[in-house]
């Protein structure tokens, strides 16, 4: 009677054993489900590729096979023609021409040849595809984006320095070249817009508020920035449609001033590539200075058309004193993050501007005379282009 009693039991015993392991398995299984979660979501947090960046990169042949002299792509936004060729012939004609390639955006229509440009380096370097700009607009970040589009065709294009008509360049090409490709980030002017009178709310939820950055339209990256600019298919539109110029006073429109001047006033070019690059969570990449040294106008009338422009360098302003000036300046100030910008290239203390904007021919005749980017022949400013 008792064995058979006992013998009732350990069916009992088997099950609450059982339940009791598969209780465990379950506990267990879901305490490995809740880490491997973690580790997603942290691994999610830390990637270079932003939850906002919906377009995959395209496609681009033998950019996994390029060997050889990596290249600088010179990118020139100019109105028509360049002013100041025959500062840049000089200093391209004392470069290594397997270390660099030019494009410009220039007008429609415009062609670069012996009729329109002193130096032969600028041929028929035109865009094809080029598009009428308008200071302001989007249409100012369009050509930009249409420049390193055709720049990335090249595998050997490394790094892309947008440059205006108006740019001078401070050092040879020897030392901009080694100052350039000794660093793994781009030249990125980038900073907290803390007033935030130029973001319109209605880019939300596209582009976040806490995203919105500000900076100097002249920026100089490596290729894999490049191509997340011209891959964007996302942000790019929202600015197209959102971000545009208040339209300066008109006394003929009277009263109607008033409602204009209430308008968002965005400016695309200053706010582009920044805000595109924060999002993607590349800010760890940038240097977040820009290497184009301009001097401002800050009028105290706001309404003044001069106010906030850049001055133009006179041939007194290019003398040897004033150049050592711009070339001694080691740190930039952000007021509005209250941050200095030490300007350093691989944790090594280097001058922050290897170009300067905006100068005059006379300023630009004055540099050459002065050796800073080669010998300089009289005989071609003698000899220009009708």
């Amino acid at each position: 009677m008792m064995k058979k009693a006992q013998a009732s039991m350990f069916p009992a015993k088997s099950m609450r054993h059982v339940l009791w392991l598969v209780w465990k398995m379950v506990i267990l299984t879901s305490i490995v489900l809740c880490l491997w979660a973690f580790f997603r979501l942290q691994k999610y947090s830390e990637s270079p590729v932003s939850p906002y960046s919906t377009s995959p990169r395209k496609s681009r042949l033998f950019l996994d096979q390029f060997e050889g002299n990596p290249k600088i792509a010179f990118l020139y936004l100019a109105r028509r023609d360049l002013p100041l060729d025959f500062l840049w012939g000089s200093f391209f004609e004392n470069a290594d021409k397997a270390k660099f390639s030019i494009y410009i955006h220039s007008e429609p229509g415009f062609a670069f040849d012996e009729s329109t440009t002193r130096s032969s380096f600028f041929y028929n370097r035109q865009l094809k595809n080029g598009i009428k700009v308008v200071w302001g607009e989007a249409s100012m970040i369009e050509a930009e984006r249409l420049l390193l589009d055709v720049a990335l065709e090249d595998p050997a294009n490394q790094r892309f320095v947008l440059l205006s008509d108006s740019c001078v360049p401070l050092y040879n090409f020897s030392y901009i070249y080694n100052y350039l490709m000794a660093s793994p980030k781009s030249f990125v002017d980038s900073f907290l817009d803390k007033k935030n009178e130029r973001y319109n709310p209605k880019m939300s939820p596209v582009i976040p508020q806490g995203k919105w950055r500000k900076g100097s339209q002249w920026i100089t990256l490596i290729r894999s920035h490049a191509e997340v600019i011209v891959d964007d298919e996302v942000v790019f539109p929202v600015f197209k449609k959102f971000c545009k110029r208040r339209p300066p006073v008109d006394v003929s429109y009277g009263k109607h001033n008033f409602k204009l001047q209430k308008q968002h006033n965005c400016i695309p070019d200053e706010h582009y590539v920044q805000t595109l690059l924060a999002m993607n969570n590349l800010e760890a990449q940038l240097e977040r200075r820009t290497v184009t040294y301009t001097v401002w106008n800050l009028s105290a009338a706001k309404m003044d058309n001069k106010g906030w422009h850049p001055i133009t360098f006179s041939y007194a302003d290019a003398g040897t004193q004033h150049i050592k000036r711009i070339k001694d300046i080691n740190h930039v100030y952000y007021e509005t993050e209250y941050r200095t910008e030490w300007c350093r290239n691989n944790s090594t203390s280097v001058p922050c501007f290897l170009f300067a904007r905006k100068f005059s021919q006379g300023a630009a005749m004055r540099l050459l005379s002065q050796g800073v980017v080669g010998n300089f022949d009289v005989t071609a400013m003698l000899d220009s282009p009708p």
